[in-house]
């Protein structure tokens, strides 16, 4: 089978022809119907993401398709069950094998494109504005890289949850697609930050996608008693931040990463999912897929998320 791989850190990915691989006690194997890429795959080929797995290994975090195969012990999931898997890499091949207790079934509305644009994108959205950041109906919520893959989703979760949501991103047509998943207010990256979100009274919540100086002016906008959630560093700097500021505004700069809690606390992630697909049911979510591509243009998606030219998620369909 074709796999898109990394043969040792910090090398390019490329293709390789492996075999098929065979589950071992408590996995499933995979017939992969699509996977949704992430800019963490960017960062697993430069060697600088916080969780890579032993080279070689095959890139993709979040899949979804039909079990082909179960190993000894995996109860409750059978040959020809729909499942998205949140596998943490293993994605971008044509089959793979996956521990069973990572895998939930797929209601039979929800398509295999939606089943992987949904895990990552809006389960740490979900995750981060209701289990950590605790956003309440009427606060404000400032979301940065906004038409991003996670930016996007935070700016509809965060209207579902009841708050104003500022919306900042590059250029009107990323905007536009902003404005489409219910931002209330939007900014343009190119207008002082900081300035038009005091104009708008400030922000009590801050979901920031891209870091460097763009957190540092939401950082300041922020109001007191206001949590901050530095998501991911899409611009490429990690904001080093003063704590004597955290002191005078009583501000709370909170720490979250999805895949962390998939090892200490896996029921947060599943409950999560579980409402997310629900939502996915009644109609009140629906992923943004701008890009759908072939597993042979899987080089071309990256690109697509390297040079911020997606809005929402891109899908690779092996």
């Amino acid at each position: 089978m074709l796999a898109y791989q990394i043969q040792s850190t910090g090398e390019r990915a490329a293709f390789a022809d492996v075999p098929i691989p065979t589950p071992a006690p408590g996995q499933i194997r995979l017939r992969i119907r699509a996977c949704g890429l992430n800019f963490a795959d960017l960062l697993m080929q430069k060697g600088t993401y916080q969780d890579i797995p032993p080279a070689p290994f095959t890139l993709g975090l979040e899949v979804a398709g039909v079990v082909d195969s179960v190993g000894e012990g995996v109860r409750g999931l059978s040959q020809g069950d729909r499942v998205a898997v949140y596998s943490g890499h293993g994605g971008l091949a044509e089959y793979g094998v996956f521990d069973a207790e990572r895998a939930v079934k797929l209601p039979d509305h929800m398509s295999f494109e939606d089943a992987a644009a949904i895990q990552i994108a809006y389960g740490t959205s979900h995750m981060a504005l209701d289990h950590r950041a605790h956003l309440q109906p009427g606060e404000t919520l400032l979301v940065t890289g906004a038409a991003g893959g996670v930016g996007l989703t935070a700016v509809e979760i965060g209207k579902l949850m009841g708050a104003r949501v500022i919306a900042h991103a590059r250029g009107a047509d990323k905007l536009e697609v902003a404005r489409e998943a219910g931002a209330d207010i939007l900014i343009d990256d190119a207008e002082d930050l900081r300035t038009r979100v005091k104009e708008l009274g400030g922000a009590d919540v801050v979901y920031d996608a891209i870091g460097g100086d763009v957190f540092k002016a939401a950082f300041r906008a922020t109001n007191p008693e206001g949590r901050l959630l530095p998501i991911g560093f899409a611009g490429g700097d990690v904001p080093q931040i003063p704590a004597n500021h955290l002191l005078v505004k009583n501000l709370t700069v909170i720490g979250f990463y999805i895949g962390g809690y998939l090892k200490f606390r896996p029921q947060v992630v599943h409950d999560s999912f579980a409402t997310l697909f629900d939502w996915h049911a009644q109609g009140r979510i629906k992923p943004h897929i701008s890009h759908t591509l072939p597993l042979d243009r899987v080089a071309e998606g990256m690109t697509l998320l390297k040079e911020r030219k997606s809005t929402g998620k891109v899908v690779i369909t092996p």
